[in-house]
């Protein structure tokens, strides 16, 4: 029987939130210590660890069927290879930076400078759309230092809370793109791994739209139910069961959960009491 092959990254933060996702789809693994590939033992999976970097490449050879990098990474690598589904997780931007006590009146303040990057492809094609011609250099870690030492006078790198920026007396001006992992596949894939990979996805859109909703019940005087169910845009039309108490009911409806946040306020100035917000593991839609 054939082997899905997934390329996750070996180590990280990265990693560790792809297994969790796949352990949410019902997909056992032991990776165990050290190993560099593990087999699923109830559905045909099988995981390859790999350097983040290689994984885009490993999936246009085949050597892999799909790979969870960072959006970055799939842009900065510019491989044959297809971008089957965004996961969610592991959000970030790739932005540029200077000095904190340099003035910054604008991305032309980098016209005829000099910017320190380990993503130069993107970087490039940024500069490009915005008319701006700098001198970029390519290195591999540590890019914040880079100003320090006067290598660069502005740099281009991953931010996620801005922490590292700040400790190294930079401070953030533009964003250059925003990231997330996402799931990439080889193009030329066979039937039998298309239907796999049809039957992995399944199980992903169920645990990702579970997360992105809120199964909500609440209690509402009779009289106010047509209000409060117009301010509950769930997959349909909510249930709404009569409570014991006389001229009350109970609503319950599946609602997203930037959507429930700005009508909170709303439900119970429209008499909506008792509000009870559940997370749902998993929603097939």
């Amino acid at each position: 029987m054939s082997l899905l092959k997934i390329a996750i990254q070996k180590s990280g933060r990265l990693s560790e939130d792809s297994l969790k996702l796949f352990k949410e789809c019902g997909i056992k693994v032991n990776n165990g210590a050290k190993k560099l590939k593990a087999v699923s033992s109830n559905f045909p999976v099988e995981f390859l660890y790999l350097r983040d970097d290689d994984i885009p490449g490993y999936v246009e050879d085949g050597i892999a069927d799909i790979g969870v990098v960072g959006e970055n990474v799939y842009l900065e690598a510019r491989k044959k290879v297809e971008l089957v589904k965004r996961l969610g997780f592991s959000k970030c931007r790739l932005s540029l930076a200077i000095p904190r006590d340099v003035d910054y009146s604008g991305v032309t303040f980098f016209d005829g400078k000099s910017i320190a990057t380990s993503y130069p492809v993107i970087l490039e094609k940024y500069l490009n759309k915005q008319n701006v011609k700098a001198e970029i250099h390519k290195i591999s870690g540590s890019v914040e230092i880079a100003p320090g030492i006067g290598l660069a006078e502005g740099i281009c790198d991953i931010v996620s809370s801005g922490s590292t920026l700040l400790s190294n007396g930079l401070k953030e001006v533009e964003t250059v793109t925003k990231s997330e992992a996402v799931m990439v596949g080889n193009r030329g894939l066979d039937e039998e791994k298309k239907r796999l990979l049809d039957q992995l996805l399944f199980r992903l859109d169920a645990v990702l739209v579970g997360k992105n909703n809120k199964y909500v019940l609440l209690n509402a005087p009779n009289e106010k139910l047509d209000e409060i169910i117009s301010l509950l845009p769930g997959m349909r039309s909510p249930t709404v069961l009569p409570l014991a108490t006389e001229g009350w009911s109970s609503i319950h409806s599946v609602i997203n959960e930037d959507e429930f946040w700005e009508n909170i306020q709303k439900l119970r100035e429209a008499g909506a009491e008792g509000v009870l917000v559940v997370p749902i593991e998993k929603m097939i839609r």
